[in-house]
């Protein structure tokens, strides 16, 4: 079994898609309202100090390594995560909360675009850029039902980012691109 490392393996990148991943998972339950009386403000404390506080770091110790693609996914998403946490609870309108997550939504598409090459770290960015925007329009439509589905996607980003760090510890498999026979699937064939 070929255990590819494209999730990468510094430390910076295992402990940034921990914290994402463990924060995504706490937000993206919080929206599914499966877990009685859990929502998605029991998740700010969390998201204040793991995704905003410890996410921005580690962003910075990737910069301080050379890594400018973690370094800024994990600073923006740090940085945006501190920002939702210490402004949850401030009576703000619908449209202002839809305005944020649709900006929060635009950082991760950028980021998903930008990690080309990264199959898990581009998967769990993208998952949750589809949360963001269904969050998006549920807050701005007033309707609970895509916020569900939008949480839905935020627990599956967190699952592939916890992955993506626990596959390197563990050095679990992180190529996606292998075809049913264990041939590595290419865009030519």
């Amino acid at each position: 079994m070929d255990n590819d490392v494209s999730a990468g393996s510094s430390t910076t990148t295992v402990a940034g898609r921990l914290a994402l991943g463990i924060t995504l998972l706490a937000f993206g339950l919080g929206h599914t309202d499966v877990i009685d009386g859990v929502t998605a403000a029991n998740a700010v404390t969390l998201a204040h100090y793991v995704g905003g506080v410890a996410l921005f770091l580690v962003g910075l110790l990737a910069f301080r390594e050379h890594d400018t693609g973690n370094g800024t996914a994990f600073a923006a998403l740090g940085a945006l995560w501190f920002t939702w946490a210490v402004s949850a609870g401030n009576q703000v309108s619908d449209n202002a909360a839809g305005l944020f997550l649709l900006l929060f939504a635009l950082v991760t598409l950028t980021l998903t675009l930008g990690a080309a090459g990264d199959a898990l770290g581009q998967g769990a960015y993208g998952l949750f850029f589809v949360s963001l925007v269904l969050l998006a329009i549920s807050v701005l439509a007033g309707g609970d039902a895509l916020g569900k589905v939008g949480g839905w996607f935020a627990v599956a980003a967190g699952a592939v980012a916890w992955y993506a760090a626990t596959a390197v510890l563990a050095h679990w498999p992180t190529d996606v691109r292998r075809g049913v026979a264990g041939r590595r699937v290419t865009a030519t064939g």
